[in-house]
């Protein structure tokens, strides 16, 4: 793993995060991104050299909503950039790792993207993203 790429925020509500996040960092979104695979609408920040998304739940039953109803806002997951995201799964799967994803699928930030279980990772939902490209 090279670096945290970003850290995922859960909201209930994108436009009144926005409004927050936008005063607390004096800046607003670079990028929204629609990823209708995973019914979530993303907006991300860059603050120095570090990005924090903001995930909405599209609908009831997306991964976002269930969490929110389960824990509320708040942080979701960490992601790390590596630079071959295959060879890390399997390495840590080798590791003894539960992988909520056996190989990437396409995500955010044009990335290529894959979870690793919270309850291998003391309750911390990872996410490993490979630029695309």
């Amino acid at each position: 793993m090279n670096k945290i790429e970003h850290i995922g925020i859960a909201v209930a509500d994108a436009k009144k995060s926005i409004a927050i996040f936008n005063g607390l960092f004096n800046s607003q979104p670079y990028k929204q991104e629609l990823v209708e695979s995973e019914q979530v609408e993303t907006y991300f920040y860059q603050i120095g050299p570090n990005k924090i998304e903001l995930l909405q739940g599209l609908t009831e039953d997306s991964a976002i909503a269930k969490f929110i109803t389960k824990k509320g806002e708040g942080i979701h997951h960490i992601a790390f950039a590596v630079d071959d995201i295959v060879a890390e799964l399997a390495r840590l799967k080798a590791e003894g790792f539960q992988l909520i994803h056996e190989t990437p699928k396409k995500g955010a930030d044009n990335k290529l993207i894959a979870f690793v279980h919270p309850k291998d990772t003391n309750g911390v939902l990872i996410e490993l993203c490979q630029e695309i490209g």
